[in-house]
């Protein structure tokens, strides 16, 4: 999805408790190029949070299937404290990550907002 909507993404497989200095290394790394952070997450689903403990970028959760069916990942992301946003979609919802991500950045870029564009259009059947 985020290839077709014109989002150049970045990606690596990183545990914000296995690995905290990998992910501050990779913030640190990429933050300077990096618009938006989409994050998916599972169990504790601490990864959101973290990384948008350590960037003003605009961060989406995607809380994965946890040991209750999603809900418990979704909780852990929502409640985030006060000046620490992220914004969270539906459990395995990267798709709706990749589009909101693309509606950001569609403020800035006429090409994605175009792509958004289509986008909708073929969801409505037209």
């Amino acid at each position: 999805m985020a290839e077709r909507l014109g989002l150049d993404p970045v990606s690596d497989f990183i545990s914000a408790h296995r690995q905290p200095e990998k992910l501050n290394n990779f913030i640190k790394k990429n933050d300077e190029n990096v618009e938006c952070y989409i994050a998916i997450a599972g169990l504790a689903a601490h990864l959101p949070g973290v990384i948008a403990s350590k960037t003003i970028k605009p961060v989406i959760g995607v809380p994965g299937e946890g040991i209750a069916g999603g809900l418990d990942s979704l909780l852990s992301i929502v409640q985030m404290p006060r000046g620490i946003p992220v914004a969270t979609v539906a459990v395995k919802g990267a798709s709706n990550a990749a589009i909101l991500a693309a509606q950001i950045l569609s403020l800035k870029y006429p090409e994605i907002k175009l792509a958004l564009k289509e986008l909708r259009d073929e969801l409505a059947g037209d």
